[in-house]
C-alpha cells in the first residue's frame, strides 16, 4: 500500500516534469538559435566577440549566486516591487505566484544558458561555405532562408534530439535554489521528488532507484523517438 500511494503521488511531479520540459522545448530551445544567428549577422568582429563573452559569462554562474541575485531583485522588498512602489503601482510577488513563477524559470534559464548553447551554433555557422552566400545572389533575409537555416538543420536536429531525450530529466539545480512552498505544487519535478524521498526524514532508496529507473526508461524512449523523426526529416540523427 505504502510503494502504492507513492507511486501515486510520484504520478503530478511526472506530470510537471512533463509539462516544463515541453516549455523549455518551446521557449527556450529557440533562444541560442536566434542568438547565434543574431551574432553570426553582425559583420562588427570586435562586437561579436564582446558579445559572446557577455552572453557566455552567465553560465559559469551558480544557481544558488543566480537564485539569490533573482531573489534580491524580486522578491517582495527587492529591486523591482520597490520601483513598482515608486510609481503608485502594487507590489507582485513574483517568486510565489504560481502563473509567473513557471515563465520566470524559462527566462532565468535562458540568460544563464543561451550564450553558451549558442556556441555550438556559432560554430556550426562558421563551417558554412562563403561560396554559397555568394552564389545565393540574395538579400540578408533569403540568404538566410536558402543557405544559412538549411546548413544549420542538422545540428539543430541533433540538439533537439538530446533536448527531447531529457523530457524527464533536468532543472533541478534551479528549481530547487528558486522554489518555495507556496509554488511546490506546480513546480516539483521527479528530480526533486527523487532528493527528498532519498535523503528526507524517512530515506526510501529501494523507491527512489525505481523512480530513478522509470524516469530513465521513459528518457530512453522520448530519445529514440526523436532520433527516427529526425531521420525522417533529413537529419544523420544519433545512432546512424
Amino acid at each position: 500500500p505504502s510503494i502504492t500511494l507513492r507511486s501515486t503521488a510520484g504520478m503530478p511531479r511526472a506530470r510537471a516534469t512533463l509539462t516544463i520540459n515541453i516549455g523549455r522545448l518551446l521557449f527556450q530551445f529557440p533562444v541560442p538559435i536566434i542568438l547565434a544567428l543574431l551574432i553570426n549577422e553582425c559583420k562588427w568582429k570586435r562586437f561579436n566577440k564582446i558579445a559572446q563573452t557577455i552572453f557566455t559569462f552567465p553560465y559559469f554562474l551558480s544557481w544558488v549566486i543566480v537564485a539569490s541575485i533573482v531573489t534580491n531583485v524580486l522578491s517582495l522588498d527587492g529591486m523591482v516591487n520597490s520601483l513598482l512602489a515608486m510609481l503608485n503601482l502594487d507590489k507582485t510577488n513574483f517568486l510565489g505566484n504560481s502563473t509567473l513563477f513557471i515563465p520566470l524559470l524559462y527566462l532565468t534559464e535562458s540568460w544563464k544558458s543561451a550564450g553558451w548553447s549558442a556556441i555550438i551554433y556559432l560554430a556550426a555557422l562558421s563551417g558554412i561555405d562563403v561560396d554559397q552566400y555568394e552564389a545565393a545572389g540574395a538579400n540578408r533575409w533569403q540568404t538566410l532562408i536558402r543557405v544559412t537555416l538549411p546548413n544549420l538543420k542538422p545540428t539543430i536536429l541533433v540538439m533537439l534530439v538530446l533536448s527531447i531525450g531529457n523530457l524527464m530529466t533536468g532543472g533541478f539545480d534551479q528549481i530547487f535554489n528558486l522554489s518555495n512552498p507556496a509554488v511546490e505544487d506546480i513546480c516539483e519535478i521527479l528530480d526533486l521528488y527523487i532528493y527528498r524521498i532519498t535523503f528526507g526524514s524517512v530515506p526510501d532508496f529501494g523507491f527512489s532507484m525505481a523512480i530513478s529507473l522509470f524516469r530513465s526508461v521513459v528518457n530512453c524512449i522520448f530519445l529514440i523517438a526523436a532520433d527516427r523523426s529526425a531521420k525522417k526529416l533529413g537529419g544523420s540523427g544519433l545512432f546512424g
